[in-house]
């Protein structure tokens, strides 16, 4: 009867709950639900609870002497948001060193789509803020939520071909990538020198690590998160930073090469194969031991940077993702007046440069790129295709949440640039879901695999 109970568990729970996290468009779907949630709380009798709870405190004190005393919204945009951009790190090296990023000849498009599609939102912005307080979000409108993008990707099945999702993505790869270099370089507060120096200190120790062939993840992390990150966290650079530049001295390459860890593998199997077996439901101890080395050895085939982006990959999709969304989205339209939200560029700016800026700078670049012999369009990739592909990339929300936030002090400021982000979101996705439904109907496509 337990044995029953646990098979039905499993059936209905367990393995539904699994299949769903492997999903490509789940994180994205997740993403959305927290969203909700966060409007809902800002928006309801709970409003003023939800609001005083990220603001409370939490920090360290010595001899009466406060220490990282920051609010929970702090600690999430600065902490936990470190993990995201580390895995954007993780990601961004190795599709340099064997992704679709190797061969910058082979992916002119995207990466030139990536970039007009990041100018283009960002003049659109100033030319409704230019020479007013609130130019200095510009950056805003530059980002592209690639969870969500993809999320509306994945709905459309094998109705758009698999060269589109290689196109989004590796365009979504470089524009995370300039999205972290505008944060270093333009939202950055005042520095202190001597914190900065630790940080690089602890960082040429991790280099220098890397190169004696350390393979250690507990050595990478204890040297990041106890000296890289708080070092760039008092430093006045946003720590964020300090998690790319983490991610890149990971070491990449495996402790024991891929043929010597097959001969390994084949031996072990064999053993286990030989070994006595019993007629209990455990395993005999020289089986244990066998799977042990399997498991030991499996450990040092996998470089640290991919072991560190597999296990950390779900953990930011399914949890602090999420958690930024609630402690972020959470716009208040209670007593909420529209012609304050109207009484600057803000709101328009963010609105039209994500809706408008985003698609016309992609579909320029690829323009640009196939008269000037640069680069061509993939089999099955049409303008509406590329159309369409560049009002998902208008899906800004990540990302540009989390520069409003470095950008805006005002909390109005803040509201209005939310509200921009919100309604050019659910516009680009549902426009960018169109243009794709349509681009390629009545063609016959392979699967896509994604």
């Amino acid at each position: 009867m337990r044995q029953q109970y646990q098979k039905e568990l499993e059936n209905r729970l367990v393995i539904p709950t699994l299949q769903f996290l492997h999903r490509e468009r789940s994180s994205g779907i997740v993403l959305g639900i927290f969203v909700l949630l966060a409007l809902v709380l800002a928006n309801s009798p709970l409003r003023d609870t939800y609001t005083h709870f990220l603001e409370h405190h939490f920090g360290f004190s010595i001899n009466g002497q406060n220490y990282l005393d920051f609010s929970l919204e702090h600690w999430i945009n600065d902490g936990l948001m470190s993990m995201f951009f580390f895995v954007v790190g993780l990601e961004l090296k190795r599709e340099f060193i064997g992704g679709e990023l190797r061969d910058l000849r082979k992916v002119t498009l995207p990466v030139a789509s990536a970039l007009c599609g990041m100018v283009f939102p960002a003049a659109i912005y100033l030319l409704f803020n230019a020479a007013t307080p609130t130019a200095h979000g510009w950056g805003i409108p530059m980002a592209t939520d690639i969870a969500f993008a993809l999320a509306v990707l994945q709905l459309l099945g094998n109705r758009v071909p698999v060269s589109a999702k290689v196109f989004l993505t590796t365009l979504a790869i470089v524009d995370d990538l300039g999205s972290v270099v505008i944060i270093a370089l333009f939202y950055t507060t005042e520095i202190s020198f001597a914190s900065l120096a630790i940080g690089f200190v602890v960082l040429a120790v991790m280099l220098v690590g890397n190169r004696l062939g350390v393979k250690s993840v507990w050595f990478y992390g204890v040297l990041g998160i106890g000296g890289v990150w708080v070092a760039f966290l008092t430093s006045g650079i946003h720590a964020t930073i300090s998690a790319v530049l983490a991610a890149m001295v990971i070491p990449a390459d495996a402790r024991i090469p891929e043929a010597t860890f097959l001969a390994r593998i084949k031996k072990l199997t064999r053993q286990f194969e030989n070994a006595a077996p019993n007629d209990v439901r455990t395993l005999e101890p020289e089986q244990v031991e066998i799977l042990a080395r399997v498991q030991a050895d499996s450990a040092k085939a996998t470089p640290p940077l991919q072991r560190l982006e597999h296990g950390l990959h779900p953990f930011v999709a399914f949890v602090v993702m999420p958690i930024f969304a609630l402690a972020n989205a959470g716009v208040s339209f209670v007593d909420l007046d529209f012609g304050t939200v109207l009484s600057n560029g803000v709101a328009i700016g963010v609105m039209v440069g994500l809706l408008v800026g985003k698609p016309v700078g992609i579909v320029f670049a690829v323009w640009v790129c196939e008269r000037l012999g640069l680069g061509k369009r993939s089999r099955g990739i049409t303008w509406r295709t590329i159309i369409g592909l560049g009002f998902l990339a208008g899906i800004g929300f990540t990302m540009s949440m989390f520069v409003t936030m470095l950008a805006f002090n005002s909390p109005e400021h803040a509201i209005q640039s939310k509200i921009g982000i919100f309604a050019a979101s659910i516009l680009g996705g549902i426009v960018g879901y169109m243009c794709l439904r349509k681009s390629n109907r009545g063609i016959k496509k392979a699967p896509n695999r994604g």
